[in-house]
């Protein structure tokens, strides 16, 4: 593979196979980000278009501290968040104290495929998704969070906890289908 900082350099330069081969090398891996944070593949597209546009504009800024892949996901997440933010009015969930504790629903999810866990996670209300991804997906904390959607560290926690409580539903649900629909297929 070659080296990523002669192609960021390229980029910068101007060189337009240079900019085709970065999108080609982190598409489908920043495709897959923004189709967490969007309600279908058209809004995960546009978010991945925009925040390419955003990538290559300030590609300049780039220091070489740490992660390429890290800082063109943290832009990814960046547009998925402010387009969310432009196109939906944000109904947070007031803080109750018996969802301020964090629930574990790695049991229920352990052995289903990422493709049909991806699948559930995008069904999760908007808020609670927004939440969910930031949290587990990203590593936000629920400081970062707030600040971010400007809400209380309370709020985060409420919604990640009521985030997964439906997702434990949903694997449920789900894995119910699918021993159903083993018991007759053979």
């Amino acid at each position: 593979m070659e080296d990523i900082r002669k192609i960021i350099d390229a980029c910068v330069s101007g060189d337009h196979r240079a900019h085709e081969k970065l999108y080609r090398m982190l598409a489908p891996k920043m495709f897959g980000v923004c189709l967490r944070y969007a309600r279908d593949t058209a809004e995960a597209e546009d978010n991945l278009q925009d925040g390419f546009i955003t990538v290559f504009t300030k590609l300049k800024d780039f220091r070489h501290e740490g992660s390429f892949e890290g800082w063109v996901r943290r832009i990814m997440v960046n547009t998925a968040l402010d387009r969310y933010r432009k196109n939906q009015p944000v109904l947070y969930v007031d803080e109750i104290g018996k969802h301020d504790m964090a629930t574990n629903p790695d049991e229920a999810m352990a052995g289903l495929p990422l493709e049909d866990l991806v699948g559930l996670i995008r069904e999760l209300p908007p808020q609670y998704r927004l939440v969910f991804n930031l949290y587990v997906m990203e590593g936000y904390s629920h400081q970062e969070i707030g600040k971010e959607l400007g809400i209380s560290e309370g709020t985060s926690k409420s919604n990640l906890s009521r985030a997964r409580e439906l997702l434990r539903h949903k694997v449920e649900i789900h894995y119910g289908e699918m021993k159903k629909n083993r018991k007759y297929s053979i």
